[in-house]
């Protein structure tokens, strides 16, 4: 799962891409309101992690625009304040969800679990499709009794190919995903780490197979 970080306290981003890395969430970070509302337009993003004090466009500006232009990815506000009215101003501009500075580390956690859960197109606890299971805490694929430990490229592949299992996934989607939109990853770098996938997939002796349809992106499929 890709998230969104637009927060200018150098410590805190730090400190919650340590987070966000270990319960392997991909994340990218702005540390202006500019810059942030230029990532969040991508549409790329399973959630966006939106400060409302920022420079250059402070959050709430940023959240109205990107509202206006029908970017419903869910957001979740991070404010030092804690008048009623801030939280009131950014639930009326579109916000899912506030989160009042200083927050425990666990309260995060949950509230992004909760809010991807009710975006209805993100599996957060451990998704499968066939006769594989993606245990996203330990990073494997599990097939019966086997199992096997992904990279973490691999890991966001398939999962991206198993939440979005009813639609091909072009070959630019999964680079937007998994490297992100302004990444220098190329064609040949999705190949490669499609190959590492289906031969850990065929370790673990599972159906499932990787397909691709030329020119235009891949899916999942069970073998007979």
């Amino acid at each position: 799962m890709r998230l969104l970080l637009v927060e200018d306290e150098w410590g805190l981003v730090e400190a919650l891409k340590a987070i966000f890395t270990k319960e392997n969430y991909c994340v990218d970070i702005c540390m202006d309101g500019e810059k942030g509302l230029d990532y969040a337009l991508t549409g790329i993003y399973d959630l966006i992690i939106l400060d409302i004090m920022l420079p250059q466009k402070d959050g709430l500006t940023v959240l109205k625009e990107l509202r206006q232009v029908k970017i419903e990815t869910p957001v979740l506000m991070l404010t030092a304040k804690t008048e009623l009215e801030d939280k009131i101003a950014g639930l009326d501009c579109g916000a899912d969800n506030y989160l009042t500075k200083p927050f425990q580390t666990g309260e995060l956690l949950a509230r992004i679990r909760a809010m991807t859960r009710r975006k209805g197109e993100v599996i957060t606890n451990d998704p499968g499709w066939g006769d594989l299971t993606l245990r996203q805490k330990t990073r494997e694929i599990i097939c019966g009794t086997a199992s096997v430990k992904l990279g973490l490229k691999e890991f966001l592949l398939l999962e991206t190919l198993m939440v979005n299992s009813r639609q091909i996934i072009s070959k630019e989607q999964l680079i937007e995903k998994v490297w992100g939109f302004d990444s220098e990853a190329e064609y040949n770098n999705v190949e490669v780490y499609i190959s590492f996938l289906r031969k850990k997939i065929n370790f673990v002796g599972s159906q499932v197979q990787i397909k691709v349809n030329r020119g235009v992106g891949y899916f999942l499929e069970m073998t007979e």
